[in-house]
Parts: C-alpha cells; sequence; structure tokens
C-alpha cells in the first residue's frame, strides 16, 4: 500500500513514529483538524484517497484510568472513539487497523490466543475490550494485541537504564510474565499483514521469545550498562504497590500465542536481539 493511501492516528506517539518510518507520506491530522473523540470532526474530515487508518493512538494511563476523570477520558479516546472511526471505515470502505492490549485478558492463562474470551480487570483493560468490539464492525479490520510495547520516547528500557546510569538499586515486579514488543516490530507487523492482504480479523504481535518477568528484563538491562544485574531486587506485584492507593489490578500472565501472526508469514524477532538492537541505537545518540 502506498504511503500516501495511510492515515495514521496516534502518529507522534511510539508506534506512530515507527509507522511513519515506513510510511513517510502517510497522512495524519492535528486534534484541530481531526479529532477520534468528536463524533462530528471524525464523520466531516475527508477521507478521500485514504484507503487504510493505522489506530496507533490510546489513553494508556493504566492507574489513571482508575481515577473520575481518567475513566472518562480512558473510555473516550479507547472505546467511543474506535467506534467513531469504526463507522468511517464501513462507510468509506476503509481498512482500520487498529492497536489493541493483554490488558483485555484476566492473566490466568498461560498462553493467550486470539479467541480467549474477554476478561479486563481494570478500567484501561475494559475500555480497550471495548474497543476491541467496535473495530470489529469495520468489514476491513485487523485487531492487534500487543503487550509491553518499547519504543522512542519514554518506556521501561530508558527507565531502568537511567536507574542504573545514576546507580539507583530498584526494586522490580517479578511476578508479572510476558514478553516486550519493539515499536518496529509492531509497525513491520501491520505492514506485512496489509501489504500480504492476510484474512481480515484478530492478531496477537509481540516479539518472540522466552517469557520473562519485569525484573528479569531489569536485570538484563542493568548488565547492558554495565551494572550487576543483583542492583535489581525482585518483588511481587501486591509488595511492589504496598501502601499505595488508586493502583489498577494488573494481569500476572501476559504471554500472547503468535501461531497465528507467524502462519500469515511474519515471524516476529527475538525479543532479546531485538532489544540489542534498539540498546545500539540508545548508544549511537548518546
Amino acid at each position: 500500500m502506498k504511503s500516501e493511501e495511510v492515515f495514521i492516528v496516534g502518529a507522534n506517539g511510539q508506534l506512530g513514529t515507527a509507522l511513519r518510518e515506513l510510511y513517510p507520506n502517510a497522512r495524519s491530522a492535528d486534534i484541530d483538524e481531526l479529532d477520534i473523540t468528536n463524533k462530528a470532526s471524525v464523520e466531516g474530515f475527508d477521507w478521500s484517497g485514504i484507503k487504510a487508518i493505522f489506530n496507533a493512538a490510546a489513553f494508556t494511563n493504566v492507574d489513571g484510568a482508575e481515577t473520575a476523570e481518567g475513566r472518562k477520558a480512558s473510555w473516550k479516546v479507547n472505546a467511543t472513539a474506535v467506534a467513531y472511526l469504526a463507522e468511517v471505515a464501513q462507510k468509506h470502505d476503509i481498512t482500520l487497523v487498529h492497536i489493541s492490549s493483554d490488558y483485555v485478558f484476566d492473566g490466568t492463562s498461560d498462553l493467550h490466543t486470539e479467541g480467549e474470551d474477554l476478561a479486563p480487570l481494570n478500567v484501561y483493560g475494559q475500555s480497550k475490550a471495548a474497543g476491541d468490539i467496535a473495530v470489529s464492525l469495520a468489514p476491513k479490520h485487523y485487531l492487534l494485541r500487543t503487550s509491553w510495547v518499547i519504543g522512542k520516547g519514554n518506556n521501561f528500557v530508558l527507565t531502568m537504564k537511567s536507574l542504573a546510569d545514576r546507580d539507583i538499586t530498584p526494586s522490580v515486579v517479578a511476578d508479572q510474565i510476558g514478553r516486550l514488543t519493539f515499536t518496529d516490530t509492531l509497525a513491520a507487523g501491520i505492514q506485512h499483514l496489509v501489504d500480504s492482504e492476510a484474512a481480515y480479523g484478530t492478531y496477537n504481535l509481540t516479539n518472540a521469545g522466552e517469557s520473562v518477568s519485569w525484573a528479569d528484563i531489569a536485570k538484563v538491562v542493568y548488565e547492558k550498562a554495565g551494572k550487576s544485574a543483583d542492583d535489581v531486587t525482585p518483588v511481587t506485584t501486591e509488595e511492589y504497590y504496598a501502601g499505595k492507593e488508586g493502583i489498577a489490578p494488573r494481569p500476572l500472565k501476559s504471554t500472547l500465542s503468535l501461531d497465528k501472526i507467524t502462519a500469515a508469514g511474519f515471524t516476529p524477532k527475538d525479543w532479546r536481539e531485538a532489544l540489542d538492537e534498539y540498546w545500539q541505537t540508545i548508544e549511537e545518540t548518546n
């Protein structure tokens, strides 16, 4: 698909940035031109010439979504706006690509498949699950569920590197298990599905490799930063959030099955290899 036939929603976010690198001539719009949470704005926008909408926008403040204002914002962006985009996609015969989350599941399964029943534990997950349902109303749609996203901008890897560089010894959650997803892998998977005209529907897409904890990843980062892995203290989720208020419950098992996306012809690289490449870009820019 030609770049100019793609419209990226959330073009300045981590995934949006990676998508713009693959689709340098893709269209996007500032909020004063297109407010996806406003039905009239979405319906009145000029969608001529657009063959695919990539929705990389989301309200991702998991704990913030538990507040009165955050709950409204989460549902507005993650559910209502998605329904507006689905309606436009159907009306104008546009393919809608939407990014979802492992948080639509309760984290009780060791491996989550695309057909697993939705069972979100928190407001953020509930709003994302509602968005999943809305996307399905668009006849031409790709719904991609992902987890633990790392790209350009603030993220877990950069946070851990910053702590290591300052000789801080953090406590990191060790009972939440999953895989990292680098935005270049996610963007490449989206491009593959669209360009290969894969069957429409839901796909899991993360990096491949072993399932590990946040603490395991932090240890890897500390070693890359020239520190000791022992500087990272593994703790349980309950211990980490003890005494803190307004904390959303998290799924403990977030590993997503990659069988379907692999069968569609896209094989994500191992997260450790992707982390090595990402780390190289960090060092080159510093």
